[in-house]
């Protein structure tokens, strides 16, 4: 049978309000109260609905995390991360997969569905225009991996993916390569355009070094080994910047299937640093962006919003570090 608030009321010898400000966040309830009203829920074993309590205050302590970019080994740890630090502040997670989605419009009238009370857009890949809506349309909104900017226009917490593709040709040239590839993601990501940007500009200060810029069809894998068995068709670089680490160990695939190796014949630079990458049979060389904090100053933002909603959008821009395994010859 199912215990209701009305039961431990009675069992409290309290009215039902008393009850239910007791289990509503911020109520007022004397102490006295509070420890008649629990005792007897403890002994009918009551808990409350979340959903009942939601149309009481108004709030479902839902938050919308979405992405678009689940094929990508990286957002299992990304999810993982963010549902456990979600919960942890008392609030719901719910997972939306935006793969193939291309309406922010549409993506707003299906949060507002569930009534969201706030939306994590922890993509780097979709395009700004997705946390644009949902700020129009007055939702509490933050873009985790999103782009750094001096003014954003919403909440913004990553890293500079500019400064990525600096730290990336930089460790390059310190090892003698002379003819270097871009190999990025998703040629109208953000993220790819920024990174690109970023490592162009390292490489024009360095007369004499050659680049060949290519681009894979996703953040994957299969798009990474794809692109790369495309390259080895013809001359490849001594050394390639990956956009991230799948793309670099499909790319790693692709030069074990035409008998190469890194960095003996080509040598492979990724950037996250995913725990796969320092698996023993990849040990790749990457630049590691610092995911849990990331993730963990995203969640302290939403918590702000929501206490807060017309706090002025800032963006937070962590540092990265370059993490040195086998995929690349020794500096010079």
């Amino acid at each position: 049978m199912v215990v209701t608030l009305k039961d431990v009321a009675k069992r409290a010898g309290v009215s039902r309000s008393a009850v239910s400000r007791t289990f509503t966040e911020g109520a007022s309830v004397s102490a006295k109260m509070r420890s008649k009203v629990e005792a007897a829920a403890q002994e009918l074993g009551y808990h409350p609905n979340a959903l009942a309590s939601s149309l009481t205050t108004g709030r479902t302590k839902l938050i919308g995390l979405i992405s678009n970019n689940f094929h990508n080994p990286l957002f299992l740890e990304v999810f993982d991360q963010f549902t456990r630090g979600l919960q942890d502040k008392g609030l719901r997670p719910l997972l939306v997969n935006l793969t193939d989605e291309t309406d922010p419009a549409a993506s707003v009238r299906m949060l507002r569905q569930y009534s969201v009370d706030g939306v994590v857009v922890a993509s780097s890949t979709l395009p700004p225009a997705f946390a644009f809506g949902f700020r129009d349309a007055g939702i509490p909104v933050l873009h985790a991996f999103g782009r750094a900017a001096f003014n954003p226009q919403v909440h913004v917490v990553g890293v500079d993916n500019q400064e990525c593709g600096r730290m990336a040709a930089s460790e390059l040239m310190a090892r003698g390569y002379r003819h270097v590839g871009f190999l990025g993601g998703p040629k109208e990501a953000t993220s790819t355009q920024d990174r690109l940007l970023g490592f162009r500009s390292e490489i024009a200060r360095h007369p004499g070094t050659r680049l060949d810029i290519s681009f894979a069809e996703a953040y994957s894998f299969d798009a990474g080994r794809k692109e790369m068995l495309r390259l080895l068709e013809g001359t490849p670089c001594e050394a390639y910047f990956c956009g991230d680490d799948v793309l670099s160990i499909g790319a790693l695939s692709a030069l074990q299937d035409r008998g190469l190796s890194a960095p003996q014949d080509v040598g492979l630079i990724g950037l996250n640093d995913m725990e796969m990458a320092g698996w023993e049979n990849i040990n790749l060389t990457t630049i590691r962006q610092p995911i849990p904090e990331i993730v963990a100053a995203s969640i302290d933002v939403m918590m702000a919003m929501l206490q807060d909603p017309d706090n002025a959008p800032a963006a937070r821009i962590f540092e990265c570090q370059v993490i040195e395994r086998g995929t690349l010859r020794p500096r010079a």
